[in-house]
C-alpha cells in the first residue's frame, strides 16, 4: 500500500522544489550541494515512482510520481512531471505562474546548450539557498527602472538574470545577458554572477563590458550603488580556477582581460567550501571585518602602493586570498613578477581547499599558510 507523503518547509524535497520552480530542471550530478548524495538521490528515486502526497495549500491527495530524469552520466537531469505541478502550490500562491510562464505547458528543448544554461542557474541557485540568501524571484520585490528606489531586501538576494529582460522589455539585445546566470545583492555590495561549471571561463572581453553597464544601470535604480565592479565565479572545483588563470596569463588584449571588466573575481567551488565562502562574501562589510581579523592596524598598508598586499611586518609581506579573489591575484602575481630584486618574503593566507591551486599558481615564488574556515566564521560572527 502507497503511504502519503507531506512536503515539509526545510526538506530536501521543499528545496529542490523550489529550486525547479525557477531553473525548471536540475543536474543530478550536482545534488550533493543540497546536504548528503546518497541521501537526496534515494528520495529522488523514490518519488520517480508514484506516490500519493498530501498537499497543504488544499488539503487535497495529488497521487502521481513526481520527477523524471532523463539522459546519461554527466547530463542526466531532473524535471518535474507535468501531472505534478499543482505541488508548487505548496510553495507560494505565485510559484505556479511563474514556472508556466518561464516554461510553457511545462516544455523543454532538448538543444544541450539549453538544459546547461537551466543547469549553471539551478546549481547557482542552489548555492545560494544553502548559504541563507534569498533567491525566489515571486518572493523577492520586482526591479525596476523607472526611477531610483531603495527596492531590495536589506538581507541577502539573488535575482536571476532571466528577468532583467523584463525591465528593458524590447530595447535591450535579449543576449545582452546569456553568460551571467544573476545578480546578488548583500548589505553594502552587489556581485554580477558566472557559473563555469567544468569549463575554463573564457570572457568576450568589449561583451561583457557592455552587460556589466547595464547590471550597473538596475544597480543603481534599486540599490544606490554607482556601478557593478565585482564578480562571483562559480566552477566545480579549484582546478578550474587555476585553467581560467592561466587562459588569462596568455590574452594579448590584457584591457579586456576579465581583470579589466571586474575590479575583483571571485571564485567560488560548487561544494560545501564554496557555500562557507558566499557566508562570508554576503556578510555585512565583510572585507574589514576580514581584514581586522587577520592583521593589527599597525602592520596594515597606508594608502596605496606600487602593489597590493594586505600587511607588512619585519621584511615579510602579508596578503589574504580568503575571499578567493582571482583578479587581485593575476595583479599580485604580475607585480611579484615585473620586481627587478625579491621584495622579501611573501606569504599568501588561504583555506585549505585553496592550498594546491596557489602552490601550482605561483610555483616557489610565495609562502602559503593555511587557515581554516570554521575558525574565520566564528571570528566573524558567522556559524554553519
Amino acid at each position: 500500500m502507497i503511504g502519503i507523503i507531506t512536503i515539509r518547509p526545510g526538506s530536501h524535497m521543499h528545496q529542490l522544489l523550489r529550486l525547479l520552480s525557477v531553473s525548471g530542471e536540475f543536474p543530478s550530478k550536482s545534488l550533493g550541494i543540497l546536504g548528503d548524495t546518497r541521501t537526496i538521490k534515494a528520495m529522488v528515486h523514490k518519488m520517480e515512482a508514484v506516490q500519493n502526497i498530501r498537499l497543504s495549500s488544499d488539503n487535497t491527495i495529488l497521487t502521481t510520481k513526481l520527477f523524471q530524469l532523463s539522459g546519461k552520466s554527466d547530463k542526466r537531469t531532473i524535471r518535474l512531471v507535468k501531472n505534478a505541478l499543482t505541488v508548487f502550490n505548496d510553495l507560494h500562491q505565485d510559484a505556479l505562474g511563474y514556472y508556466l510562464t518561464s516554461f510553457p505547458d511545462n516544455k523543454f528543448t532538448g538543444d544541450q546548450f539549453h538544459i546547461w544554461r537551466n543547469h549553471r542557474v539551478g546549481e547557482t541557485i542552489a548555492m545560494c539557498m544553502m548559504a541563507d540568501i534569498e533567491t525566489t524571484p515571486y518572493i523577492l520585490p520586482e526591479l525596476q527602472k523607472e526611477s531610483i528606489r531603495s527596492v531590495i531586501p536589506k538581507t541577502p538576494s539573488y535575482y536571476v538574470a532571466r528577468n532583467f529582460k523584463k525591465i528593458y522589455e524590447a530595447e535591450l539585445n535579449k543576449t545582452i545577458f546569456t553568460r551571467m546566470t544573476g545578480l546578488l545583492f548583500y548589505p553594502g555590495g552587489t556581485y554580477a554572477v558566472y557559473n563555469t561549471r567544468e569549463s575554463v571561463m573564457k570572457w568576450s572581453g568589449l561583451g561583457e563590458i557592455k552587460a556589466r553597464q547595464e547590471l550597473s544601470e538596475i544597480v543603481r535604480m534599486n540599490a544606490g550603488f554607482t556601478e557593478v565592479t565585482s564578480a562571483l565565479l562559480f566552477g566545480v572545483n579549484e582546478d578550474i580556477a587555476l585553467r581560467t588563470l592561466i587562459e588569462s596569463d596568455k590574452s594579448l588584449k590584457r584591457h579586456i582581460r576579465f581583470d579589466r571588466i571586474y575590479q575583483s573575481i571571485h571564485f567560488v567551488p560548487l561544494n560545501r567550501d564554496g557555500i562557507d565562502l558566499l557566508k562570508i562574501l554576503t556578510f555585512p562589510d565583510w572585507h574589514e571585518k576580514l581584514m581586522n581579523m587577520l592583521f593589527t592596524q599597525e602592520i596594515r598598508p597606508k594608502g596605496y602602493g606600487s602593489f597590493e598586499y594586505d600587511a607588512y611586518r619585519e621584511n615579510r609581506y602579508y596578503y589574504s586570498h580568503l575571499d578567493g579573489d582571482i583578479a587581485r591575484l593575476i595583479r599580485l602575481k604580475e607585480a611579484l613578477q615585473s620586481q627587478e630584486q625579491s621584495l622579501g618574503v611573501f606569504e599568501v593566507l588561504c583555506f585549505p581547499w585553496q592550498f594546491q591551486f596557489l602552490k601550482e599558481y605561483f610555483d616557489k615564488s610565495v609562502t602559503l599558510r593555511q587557515i581554516d574556515m570554521p575558525k574565520v566564521l566564528n571570528a566573524l560572527g558567522i556559524f554553519k
